[in-house]
């Protein structure tokens, strides 16, 4: 039997009430410290250590949120306004909308979907026209976005007759070359220019050799064809030379079966002089191989049409 004055869990010894202070006592203990305490200092011991703990948790959380935060990976603007824009191509949705393919300046090619755009009386059912100069304006963050306003903007003159085939052209090679979200404004500016110059019954044949050079440089493919790829050197006017679409010219060989070029063809492309009429024909053959390459032997729908109709 212990004597009266052997301290317990539940007596307290004299002079000790500092170390059972109400905050010492508010530290909960676990059933492991309790099974251990056998007098005062020894609960003094594990309050300590309790509050040690307790100190070396706040001091982590401190820490770690001190550290910098990670960077979140950007993702696409949510909303656009006042994108400048034409329309490429569209088709049905559902029965009463429209996904719309459109080239725009600052984003490239995106596809849109028109809420609505077939009812009668939708506001956009007039807007969305191929070859009218549009200002877009979309939402969301997917390859599919919905289309929330377009206006005409005006100031080009309709493309007719036979340049509207050309025009029709035009947008299926950019919707069959182009990436969608690959934003290229240099060509953006080829693509109205090239309206512009269709619209004004310019040679429709030196039109498009222009435009399918600029599509080509922008995507990569024969980028500089003024020099010959296997020792840097200028072409040379009255050499012949092949095109390689993945490297560029190098001179002909006997075995080559691509077209031959003349160096002066080339320069003249490069230049964007198309008066020469052999340089027109043979531009027009080189560009139907690369562009061929390029739709990996897929066919070009207007192409064949304007082949039928104007000997392209």
């Amino acid at each position: 039997m212990k004597p009266a004055c052997a301290p317990t869990a539940t007596n307290k010894p004299a002079g000790t009430g500092a170390d059972y202070a109400p905050a010492a006592a508010s530290v909960p203990l676990t059933a492991a410290d309790s099974a251990t305490v056998e007098g005062p200092f020894a609960v003094r011991d594990v309050v300590a250590q309790a509050a040690e703990q307790a100190a070396a948790r706040v001091a982590a959380v401190n820490t770690a949120a001190a550290l910098p935060k990670r960077s979140r990976v950007p993702v696409r603007d949510h909303r656009v306004t006042g994108q400048p824009g034409f329309v490429l191509h569209s088709y049905p949705y559902k029965e009463t909308s429209l996904i719309i393919d459109m080239m725009t300046r600052d984003y490239g090619r995106v596809a849109v979907v028109a809420k609505g755009a077939k009812r009668p009386h939708s506001q956009l059912r007039g807007v969305l026209q191929t070859f009218q100069p549009l200002t877009v304006s979309w939402t969301g963050k997917s390859e599919l976005r919905t289309l929330i306003d377009a206006e005409w903007v005006g100031g080009m003159l309709p493309i007719e007759k036979n340049a509207l085939l050309c025009g029709f052209y035009v947008n299926e090679l950019l919707v069959k070359l182009l990436a969608r979200d690959d934003p290229h404004p240099v060509l953006f500016d080829h693509y109205v220019s090239t309206l512009n110059q269709l619209a004004h019954n310019e040679i429709a044949q030196i039109v498009l050799r222009k435009f399918e050079r600029a599509l080509l440089k922008e995507t990569g493919v024969a980028a500089d064809l003024t020099r010959d790829t296997e020792d840097r050197t200028q072409v040379v006017p009255e050499q012949e030379y092949v095109v390689d679409p993945e490297r560029g010219a190098r001179a002909a060989r006997v075995s080559d079966t691509w077209p031959r070029v003349l160096g002066k063809t080339l320069l003249d492309m490069d230049r964007e002089d198309y008066g020469d009429a052999q340089t027109q024909l043979q531009a027009k053959q080189l560009m139907r191989f690369l562009l061929a390459h390029q739709l990996n032997g897929n066919p070009l729908n207007t192409r064949q049409i304007l082949i039928d109709l104007m000997q392209l």
